[in-house]
């Protein structure tokens, strides 16, 4: 699995050319970034500018910060009592949504002598972390009578902002404004921050302080549609491929794979890859696949295994063993997108990029700078 860091460094700077150099970005790089690798990813979009970066656990801003990232973590599912120590050791800076956790970092703060931003989750109607608006005000005034916490940023999420036909998000936008507007924020310290890619890319107004770009910064769009109309030029990060291991001939009427879900209708060339579902290639694409040979499509024939999947190459010629195999990505003139195996897997472009990067060894390359890659 393959990560170009040119493309990510393409695509923060695309972002940042979008929102412009007033508003700031916050590089999501939770979940392995996204299955691109951690410290890599976060490492090269501080190479192209980024300051701010937001993770979902402690662990993940523990690594980033041994590994040199400066600036501000966020720790965007917050911390329990036992994350507190964590996050002020580290300079972390966590949402905040209970009163525990808010006692448990105050009390932190004041043992090691420092001052501990946070940062207040509301939920504006995405019904999953956060206080309800009507929680916000005792909840601002609690955080107050800890003297060794402050409030540096109020923060929210849209549910339905990557939804065509979408009238919900301005209401729950109009609601997160209303609340600022209150003075429930602290004054006018906090940064303010509710844009995801989709919300980035549809609703400029709705930017405020500093946006939060994660699929995109991977060179992806959060819907189909989005693409359609956005102003940015993505380049996909990630290429997924492998070797072929045998080139075999069958007759007419073989069964294929387990269940013989698939029989050949002539003499059929299979090219058997070490790749299945072990590896993130979902079972559920059986019947739907394709990979690139000789930068051509081949069908995958019959179920995907554990470990292995058959590419149909009779119409490919020349297909010989260790030939590379791509399953996502470019070969040739060909591409297979993560967009479109998520549709072959009844499911998103995220699950794809998670599962692959998740699954298999990363190599961390750069097209503009060839010599230079790492493994991890």
């Amino acid at each position: 699995m393959e990560v170009d860091c040119a493309a990510l460094r393409h695509n923060f700077r695309q972002v940042r050319k979008l929102v412009g150099p007033a508003v700031g970005i916050l590089a999501v790089v939770k979940a392995d970034a996204y299955g691109h690798g951690l410290i890599p990813s976060a490492q090269t979009f501080a190479e192209a500018g980024a300051t701010s970066f937001g993770v979902a656990e402690i662990e993940e801003g523990v690594r980033l910060r041994q590994a040199g990232i400066t600036g501000q973590i966020v720790i965007m599912l917050g911390v329990d009592r036992q994350g507190a120590a964590e996050a002020v050791a580290h300079d972390l800076t966590p949402v905040v949504y209970t009163l525990e956790a808010v006692e448990a970092l105050g009390a932190q703060a004041v043992k090691v002598g420092c001052r501990k931003g946070v940062q207040i989750k509301v939920d504006v109607g995405m019904g999953r972390l956060g206080l309800l608006p009507h929680e916000l005000a005792a909840f601002i005034a609690a955080l107050r009578r800890f003297p060794n916490l402050y409030l540096s940023g109020i923060v929210s999420h849209f549910p339905k902002a990557d939804m065509e036909g979408d009238a919900v998000t301005e209401e729950q936008y109009a609601l997160f404004q209303e609340l600022l507007s209150r003075g429930q924020d602290g004054g006018d310290g906090p940064v303010k921050h509710i844009a995801n890619s989709a919300t980035l890319l549809r609703y400029p107004r709705m930017r405020c302080d500093l946006v939060r770009p994660g699929i995109s910064l991977y060179g992806c769009y959060p819907a189909d549609w989005l693409h359609e109309i956005s102003s940015l030029d993505l380049r996909p990060a990630m290429r997924f491929a492998t070797r072929v291991l045998q080139v075999k001939e069958v007759p007419a009427g073989q069964g294929i794979s387990y269940g013989h879900r698939y029989v050949t209708e002539r003499s059929t060339r299979l090219a058997v890859l070490p790749a299945g579902y072990a590896d993130g290639y979902l079972r559920r694409m059986t019947g739907k696949a394709e990979v690139l040979l000789a930068g051509q499509r081949a069908p995958i024939r019959g179920m995907i295994c554990m470990n292995a999947c058959m590419a149909d190459v009779t119409d490919i010629p020349g297909v010989k063993v260790g030939d590379e195999a791509v399953l996502l990505g470019c070969q040739g003139a060909g591409e297979i997108r993560a967009e479109e195996i998520a549709r072959w897997s009844d499911t998103i472009n995220y699950e794809i990029l998670c599962l692959f990067g998740s699954c298999n060894r990363q190599v961390h390359v750069d097209s503009e700078e060839p010599i230079k890659h790492s493994v991890c």
